[in-house]
């Protein structure tokens, strides 16, 4: 029998992305064509060659269905692939929203462009991912058929993420392992990682990932007095990461936004215990002071507060992680949840190849 093939619209080189396909691979045993826009939005001249690029992506995309016939799209975000994916002719589509909107920068003039897209694309689509329940809310707030929404995330591998932890536990060995850019706040943990050294705490801080920010944030450092403690590895294969995890005692993410971080379910595996923004994306998954801590968003003394407190009570942190721990692995285990998500795709082909 035939492989089934889906054709993937989205950036192919994000772990997200990688971890979406590979699934699909091994639990569905789909073959994956890629096609993404080459153009990065890095800057204003690029923006304005990626909008041109995006104008003419449609004919591209229809012209790689007529050589390759897959049997399905599936597409990164509820805007721009997911709009492309609408637009494709081809059916069944799957669209996944990757943020709590997708609607973003929120002060963006091109937002009621955006809700427009958005719109047209969730109209389309036969099935969208919510990779966890606060995408849901906008999603309601757009009268989307919730009839046709799978709350579920991709979930992550507990075997390379496992808990042997091995941190040193006399000292706060801390780890943060998002993208260097604003939206994530670093400059806010460098900073609350000052106060701690002008207390006289002992600390490793470890920054893991690239972005536009790695010189700036290294500069910050620096001034702070604190950058033989930080320790910026730069990008890393994914592969390297667990082992970092396991090493670490505290995870710390600090963003303004947060659609479900697959990074977060990481530390959670790795028994690594999480300090995190109090926002929407975050209270889904951390209850303060029962599983983690949140923090006020740009809140640099309530973090430094909260770090402290965190280390000197390490009875309770052994007691969280633990219950972390068994939480993903009840919800968040990457071979039982993307298995389900295979099933739906192969479900959703058949049904439309009889209709």
């Amino acid at each position: 029998m035939q492989k089934k093939k889906i054709l993937f619209l989205g950036e192919s080189y994000r772990a997200d992305a990688i971890t979406w396909m590979n699934g699909l691979k091994e639990f569905g045993d789909f073959e994956i064509i890629t096609w993404e826009l080459q153009t990065p939005s890095n800057c204003i001249q690029n923006r304005i060659l990626r909008i041109f690029e995006f104008e003419l992506a449609i004919f591209k995309i229809r012209q790689l269905i007529k050589t390759q016939e897959p049997d399905m799209v599936i597409a990164e975000r509820t805007t721009s692939y997911g709009f492309l994916a609408a637009l494709s002719g081809l059916k069944p589509i799957a669209i996944a929203q990757q943020g709590k909107t997708d609607l973003w920068p929120e002060k963006s003039i091109s937002m009621p462009l955006k809700k427009l897209i958005q719109h047209y694309a969730f109209k389309k689509a036969d099935l969208i991912h919510a990779w966890g329940p606060v995408m849901t809310i906008s999603m309601k707030e757009a009268n989307v058929d919730m009839n046709k929404v799978m709350v579920l995330p991709k979930g992550i591998d507990l075997e390379k993420f496992n808990n042997n932890n091995n941190a040193n536990p006399a000292k706060i060995c801390a780890i943060v392992t998002r993208s260097l850019l604003p939206e994530y706040r670093h400059d806010i943990i460098l900073k609350s990682f000052a106060i701690l050294n002008q207390k006289g705490i002992d600390f490793v801080l470890t920054i893991i990932g690239n972005g536009t920010q790695l010189l700036a944030l290294k500069e910050l450092a620096k001034k702070l007095n604190i950058e033989n403690k930080v320790n910026f590895t730069g990008r890393i294969p994914n592969t390297a990461l667990p082992k970092l995890l396991q090493q670490s005692n505290i995870y710390i993410s600090m963003p303004i936004t947060e659609g479900v971080s697959a990074s977060l379910f990481e530390a959670m595996a790795t028994n690594c215990y999480p300090i995190v923004s109090d926002i929407e994306g975050n209270q889904s998954w951390i209850k303060h002071r029962e599983n983690g801590q949140l923090i006020s968003v740009d809140n640099i003394e309530m973090l430094a507060d909260e770090l402290i407190w965190a280390f000197e009570n390490n009875k309770y942190r052994n007691e969280a992680v633990l219950k972390n721990r068994t939480f993903v692995e009840k919800n968040v285990d990457y071979n039982v949840n993307m298995r389900i998500i295979a099933n739906k795709y192969h479900e959703l082909i058949n049904t439309n190849s009889t209709n």
